[in-house]
């Protein structure tokens, strides 16, 4: 699929905030109200900077409230009424550390869990797709999750923490990688059955169904070499998985050090972000000639 801007960044910066908000709910700065309030804020700002652009992908932004009628059955829905409850939860939570100097775990433990279900919802709305075989897996919302709480992590600070979440995400990022590479293959969907011509043997395309660029091609059919995918990876796990986690595992990072181990991993969540766009096949793209790989 197409890999859209506005998606990479709602999906990395509010995978950061709510992933923070996780762990200030939790665990809370021991220095004074006025440091919860900085990270309060940076927690909030990524979040809602994220969604603010997931709304740049939407053809009327302005009907977006809208969606959060839907959610019984949208996963998108869900993931709009979550994020605003757990936006609205950790702003009382924060702001009665700050103000009041009073901490009250429940509340906080309330705010880590919604931030958890708000970034499981945003992995869901891409799980549920059969269409895309490689995003349809459990592994899509863990992923999201580890993205999440890992940034989270190292964000609040909790470098320790933070260095056993990225090699969690390490392996499952791998898995992932993995089992999505053959997923297409594996669901079965090939131009026989999409046609229904199987019976007659292999299905080969004769002209293209479109004399020119449509839609579908635009945002579908996207096609991301191997051999760039394969550099891509590298790049996304070195920078993502390894070296941060070597930092925070090996070392005992300063501000200066703990500045880059969060900046390498934001560079590289963005760098797998497009390419989960990018190398996810839709079944649509069987009608343009495209071929599971074996």
């Amino acid at each position: 699929m197409h890999p859209a801007p506005s998606l990479i960044v709602f999906t990395t910066l509010s995978g950061l905030g709510f992933g923070l908000m996780a762990f200030l709910g939790i665990d809370p700065p021991a220095k004074g109200g006025w440091v919860m309030a900085v990270f309060a804020a940076l927690a909030l700002a990524l979040a809602g900077a994220g969604l603010v652009a997931s709304l740049w992908h939407l053809g009327h932004p302005e009907r977006a409230w809208k969606a959060l009628s839907q959610w019984r059955s949208s996963w998108l829905s869900r993931e709009g009424v979550l994020a605003m409850a757990t936006m609205a939860v950790f702003g009382l939570h924060a702001a009665l550390i700050v103000l009041a100097g009073t901490q009250v775990a429940l509340l906080g433990w309330l705010a880590a869990l919604l931030a958890v279900a708000t970034v499981v919802a945003t992995g869901m709305i891409y799980a549920q797709l059969r269409a895309i075989p490689r995003w349809h897996s459990p592994l899509t919302p863990l992923l999201f999750v580890l993205y999440a709480l890992a940034g989270g992590a190292l964000l609040a600070g909790q470098v320790t923490v933070g260095g056993w979440l990225l090699l969690a995400l390490g392996a499952a990022q791998l898995a992932g990688w993995h089992l999505g590479d053959g997923a297409l293959a594996a669901s079965g969907t090939t131009a026989e059955t999409a046609t229904g011509l199987g019976h007659l043997g292999r299905v080969r395309l004769l002209e293209s169904p479109h004399t020119g660029r449509n839609y579908l091609l635009d945002e579908m059919v996207f096609r991301v070499g191997r051999k760039h995918a394969a550099k891509l990876r590298l790049i996304a796990f070195a920078l993502a998985v390894a070296l941060p986690a070597a930092i925070a595992l090996l070392t005992e990072p300063h501000h200066l050090l703990g500045g880059v181990l969060v900046l390498s991993h934001v560079a590289g969540t963005v760098v797998a972000r497009w390419l989960f766009y990018a190398q996810a096949e839709h079944v649509v793209g069987l009608y343009y000639g495209a071929r599971a790989r074996a």
